[in-house]
């Protein structure tokens, strides 16, 4: 997917970079806090450095870090990124038809750099996938244009964010711009009733659970609304043909 000088002759690279742009400083603003997050949080520059290159998943580190400074067990911190990027599990199933003409290291490649934003503009952007090597070429243009600017945004800022820790005061209130970058995620996100009650529900469990030692109200919180979203889901009817992407 990545051959950028292919893509970048391509309209629908522009249009991607475009799509994502508009968002782009939400996205920065939240790598930014999470950059500072980290080594406040105790991790040295190198750790942070490297969790950010490897994870590369903002809610999945944000989730892992208050853990990993109360000394959360393994197990814990592991299975709380897992739940918060299950998300990804369905963002895979529905991209699939998408790029399975790709080799494997490219569709590993693309499913790395896809982000929350990134989905939902292609997804919204290219309804179905695409049957001809024209049609094939736009979609892949458009993702990569996409996920490149979501990638330099989110990296850039959160180094930016680690290398300059130790210097921003705490009272220029990051957590809460990064908390704003979250609430424009989810906005984006919540386009169904069901994704409505999703979000109400892992709020109202993780307020109702906060208690909990470890932040295992995290975990709460997400099974909550997995479970309550299974029953409502198994418990309304279906159209013919609707997928992961209809939920």
């Amino acid at each position: 997917m990545f051959y950028l000088p292919v893509h970048r002759g391509h309209p629908e690279f522009w249009e991607g970079v475009r799509d994502q742009a508009s968002v782009a400083m939400g996205i920065a603003a939240w790598g930014l806090m999470t950059g500072v997050a980290m080594v406040k949080s105790g991790l040295s520059v190198l750790e942070a450095v490297l969790m950010t290159l490897i994870v590369y998943a903002g809610s999945a580190q944000l989730a892992a870090v208050p853990m990993i400074a109360a000394g959360a067990p393994l197990w814990v911190i592991l299975a709380a990124a897992f739940c918060v990027n299950l998300r990804f599990v369905v963002f895979s199933a529905h991209l699939r038809p998408y790029l399975m003409h790709l080799p494997r290291f490219q569709r590993v490649a693309t499913g790395y750099v896809t982000g929350d934003l990134s989905y939902v503009f292609f997804s919204r952007r290219f309804p179905r996938p695409g049957h001809t090597a024209t049609e094939l070429a736009q979609q892949q243009a458009y993702l990569a244009g996409n996920c490149a600017v979501n990638y330099l945004s989110w990296m850039g800022m959160s180094l930016v964010g680690i290398a300059l820790a130790n210097a921003i005061p705490t009272e220029w209130g990051l957590g809460f711009a990064g908390i704003l970058a979250l609430l424009g995620v989810l906005a984006s996100l919540a386009t169904s009733k069901l994704r409505v009650v999703s979000a109400g529900v892992a709020g109202a469990a993780a307020v109702a659970a906060w208690a909990l030692p470890l932040k295992l109200n995290i975990l709460v919180a997400i099974a909550s609304a997995v479970a309550i979203c299974l029953v409502l889901d198994k418990m309304r009817p279906h159209r013919p043909g609707a997928g992961p992407h209809h939920v």
